[in-house]
């Protein structure tokens, strides 16, 4: 049963923390005594036809925003919830029916839609009474039975530990594919937090503590800021009651100032926009407890214009630029406080132009912004879009264009990885670390695409957003159309393109944990190398180019099947010379090969050495007088030639690399691997052809296996012949 509640009144932190602190300047709506309305659901007859006298502030609040709305269904679903509910008490001694009742109040408010309002008041019904989901969809229809089923806790008895994140992750499913699930959960939980005073302290820290990790960031992505920022203030009581005191005496001794620094800018931008003759509604709106404490921690001793911001509610949007303009041009503005929200929005559906200016003492004040309808989204978030499954024409025309709420960003994420959490911990713990990362940035694909991911996400995280499983065969990454190794971290308005290799069997790398940052990416990453285990033994035998790059081992063995012939003389091209029958010798600072342009020098005893033209050695025997002779290649040469590839470091990429040059007819002379840098490592390879004319496929090879990202000849060196 869902009972773990209070009286309002009874002491306690959290009794306490729902202080607001708007001292007088705001006529807070009054606290409804429930007691009174539970002995009326109780005592009171109600006609049939008649709505309940216990709903009708839930009515009231309900018709404010949503005035053409069958009441109907409210009527039905409070009797059959009052019913069900009667003989249940809280822990408070108040009957059961009030916390739907308050919960439903709390959604009414924030302009939820009638199916909303009819779920939440039958949220418990199924939990706590003898109702089945399937009465409920023969009453009210299937989307009402949905919603009641997706907030509905999974038992203990048979779950045990698992069952509270095991409830959790049903319900971000359930939210997935209509998120008035978590709507309704969101105010469940802040009704119960109003009212968790007469809890044992172990288990009101318990409930605070899944609150603040899981609850409060799922509010602030959804947007419903109005249950965000009064949850964080009751957590804060419960977590933190000597700062929340301390915060708490602030703003009582700042209420009971004689002057406000807000009042006095307030109307000093009244006027302003009075004079240019733009409409608009200027609000003080005090900060809440949670928010005033962060700012005293960041500024230090507090001043009166601290305490809270200036909100600017306009009717168009272009009004919100022109409030901007003269703020800007007739007051002193703090330019980098400047952001637009508005052009673009928060991942939550946020728009707001955010600035600054100094008033007459030098205070800064803040300042937001906004529409009538932005502030509505931007307090409410998806509950005040309505139904947004509803057809077109049943969407509320004042509510202009809208986002599609449905399946937001993060929320795709989200669901992804949870299917591949292998257990109720990984999934309590990663759903935590995932709902932490409270920022989002937008990466874009080459085909015109978008990734959303968190902030500090790397290109490991944007090759798993994309690609999935299929993403350990990413081989590397262009950000900004410059090469990037797969740690690179992304900005917002990066362009990324993921290299894929080729090999369905690739394999990602342990590194790669390293720099995911996203919970698709690691637990992607740790099942693949949970399931695929290293024994030391194979390990030992076909060592990776990284663990051998990082021993410093300059020369690492081949694979066993490549042939690798002993370093020794060099074989002679076939080269023709103006000097018939002298020796010939192909230079080895710049090994030329066909179709190099080349040129020779006669050296001691009658040989001729050949350079490439290009090569720093022919300008230096140029300068001491040494003639040149006459050089050109023959028909079918065989050659030696120094290559250097450029790779990112994967597993048993040595010994893919080696095997396709031998498959080319390559002899390897010799080879070596420099330690890796930044997940890159570079590969140089002196190789023996039976025929020049093979190099161009030799390099085409090397360039298609999977990791190798440039093959090119070795620069010529600076030594002399």
């Amino acid at each position: 049963m869902n009972a773990e509640a209070v009286n309002p009144a009874t002491p306690g932190p959290a009794t306490s923390g729902h202080v607001a602190p708007t001292g007088s300047r705001r006529k807070a709506r009054p606290r409804l005594d429930l007691r009174r309305l539970g002995r009326a659901a109780l005592l009171g007859t109600t006609a049939r036809d008649r709505l309940p006298d216990a709903i009708g502030h839930v009515v009231d609040a309900h018709r404010a925003h949503h005035p053409d709305a069958d009441l109907e269904p409210l009527r039905r679903a409070y009797v059959l919830a009052e019913s069900s509910h009667r003989g249940q008490m809280r822990k408070s001694g108040e009957p059961y029916i009030t916390h739907p009742l308050a919960v439903t109040l709390i959604l009414a408010e924030l302009g939820a839609e009638t199916t909303t309002l009819t779920a939440s008041l039958l949220h418990d019904t199924v939990e706590d009474t003898d109702v089945t989901l399937d009465q409920v969809r023969e009453q009210f229809g299937e989307e009402v039975r949905y919603l009641v089923d997706g907030v509905t806790k999974l038992e203990k008895v048979d779950y045990g530990a698992a069952a509270e994140p095991e409830t959790f992750r049903k319900m971000l499913v359930a939210t997935g594919n209509d998120v008035r699930v978590m709507s309704i959960k969101l105010a469940d939980r802040l009704h119960n937090m109003r009212t968790l005073g007469v809890m044992r302290p172990e288990k009101q820290e318990r409930i605070a503590r899944v609150t603040r990790d899981v609850l409060i960031p799922l509010a602030e992505r959804l947007g419903v800021q109005a249950l965000k920022t009064e949850l964080e203030d009751l957590v804060f009581a419960i977590l933190h009651p000597d700062e929340y005191a301390h915060t708490r005496d602030l703003i009582v001794r700042n209420a009971a100032r004689a002057d406000d620094p807000l009042a006095e800018v307030a109307d000093d931008v009244r006027k302003v926009l009075r004079e240019a003759d733009i409409t608009a509604d200027v609000l003080i709106r005090p900060r809440h407890f949670v928010s005033v404490h962060r700012v005293s921690r960041k500024r230090g001793p507090l001043r009166g214009a601290d305490f809270g911001r200036l909100l600017v509610l306009v009717n168009e949007d272009a009004d919100c630029y022109g409030v901007l303009g003269e703020l800007h041009t007739c007051l002193t503005p703090v330019v980098s406080e400047f952001k637009d929200f508005i052009a673009v929005p928060k991942f939550n559906l946020y728009q707001s132009l955010h600035t600054a200016v100094t008033g007459a003492d030098g205070q800064v004040v803040e300042v937001l912004i906004r529409t009538h309808q932005m502030h509505k989204v931007a307090e409410a978030g998806v509950v005040a879009l309505g139904n947004p499954y509803a057809a077109p024409e049943e969407q509320s025309a004042s509510d202009g264009e809208r986002v599609d709420p449905t399946r937001p960003g993060w929320l795709s994420r989200l669901l992804d990885w949870q299917r591949a959490a292998p257990d109720p911990d990984t999934f309590w713990s990663t759903l935590r670390e995932d709902l932490a990362q409270d920022r989002e940035i937008t990466v874009f694909r080459p085909d015109g695409g978008t990734l959303g991911l968190p902030e500090g996400a790397t290109c490991v995280d944007a090759a798993y957003a994309q690609y999935g499983e299929d993403a350990h065969a990413c081989i590397g990454a262009r950000v900004n159309g410059r090469l990037a190794t797969l740690s690179t971290v992304l900005k917002d308005g990066d362009t990324v393109q993921l290299l894929m290799g080729q090999d369905a069997a690739s394999e990602p790398s342990r590194e790669w944990l390293e720099h995911a940052h996203t919970p698709a990416a690691r637990i992607a990453i740790q099942r693949w190398l949970t399931a695929h285990p290293a024994p030391d033994d194979a390990a030992a035998a076909h060592p990776d180019a990284s663990s051998r790059a990082r021993s410093g081992d300059p020369a690492p063995p081949p694979s066993p099947d490549v042939p690798v012939a002993a370093p020794g003389r060099p074989t002679a091209a076939q080269v023709l010379t103006d000097r018939p029958g002298a020796p010939v010798r192909l230079a080895g600072c710049c090994t030329p090969v066909p179709p190099d342009e080349v040129t020779g020098f006669a050296v001691r005893g009658g040989a001729v050495t050949v350079h490439r033209a290009q090569c720093a050695a022919v300008a230096r025997m140029k300068d001491v007088g040494r003639a040149e002779v006459g050089v050109r290649w023959g028909e079918g040469a065989e050659c030696r030639v120094t290559l250097v590839a450029e790779s990112f470091v994967r597993p048993h990429l040595l010994a893919d690399l080696t095997e396709a040059m031998a498959l080319e007819g390559a002899e390897i002379v010799s080879a070596t691997v420099e330690p890796p840098d930044r997940q890159q490592v570079r590969h140089t390879y002196t190789v023996q052809l039976p025929d020049a004319a093979r190099l161009p496929a030799l390099m085409r090879a090397m360039r298609d296996v999977a990791g190798v990202f440039d093959v090119s000849r070795a620069q010529p060196q600076t030594s002399g012949a």
